[in-house]
C-alpha cells in the first residue's frame, strides 16, 4: 500500500488516530492499541506503525519489554527525555528501557473510553 493511501485503510487511520491522542511523556504497548482497537493483532499495529508510523509521535508506541522501538533507540532517547518519560537502566544511548510501570498509560485513560469491543 503506498504511503499515501493509508487514509484509505480503516485499521492503518485508526491505529495512528489513537497514537496521536497519546500524551506527552506516556506509552503504550502495540498489544494495548490492538486492545483498544477491538482487535488481537498488535503486530498489525506494529506494521501500521513501520510503514506509518513517522507521521505520528512513534517513540510513543513500544514493545510490552519496555525497550524502544526496535532499531530506534537512539533516535527515541531524546524524545522521552523532552516529554519526561520515565526511563530504567539509562546505560547509553542504544541500552535502555521505558519505564513502562510509571510511563505507560492506565487502562482507565479517558483515550481508551470509545474502546471498540471485539
Amino acid at each position: 500500500m503506498p504511503e499515501s493511501d493509508y487514509a484509505d485503510n480503516d485499521f492503518a487511520s485508526a491505529v495512528l488516530a489513537f497514537v496521536e491522542r497519546i500524551p506527552a511523556g506516556r506509552v503504550v504497548t502495540y498489544g494495548d492499541i490492538a486492545w483498544a482497537l477491538g482487535t488481537n493483532a498488535p503486530r498489525a499495529v506494529g506494521r501500521v506503525m513501520a510503514f506509518y508510523g513517522h507521521a505520528v509521535a512513534w517513540w510513543r508506541v513500544v514493545p510490552a519489554s519496555g525497550l524502544p522501538p526496535s532499531g530506534h533507540a537512539r533516535l527515541a532517547l531524546p524524545h522521552y527525555e523532552a516529554e519526561g518519560t520515565p526511563l530504567r537502566h539509562l546505560v547509553s544511548p542504544d541500552d535502555y528501557r521505558i519505564a513502562l510501570s510509571a510511563a505507560r498509560l492506565p487502562y482507565d485513560h479517558d483515550i481508551y473510553e470509545q474502546r471498540i469491543a471485539p
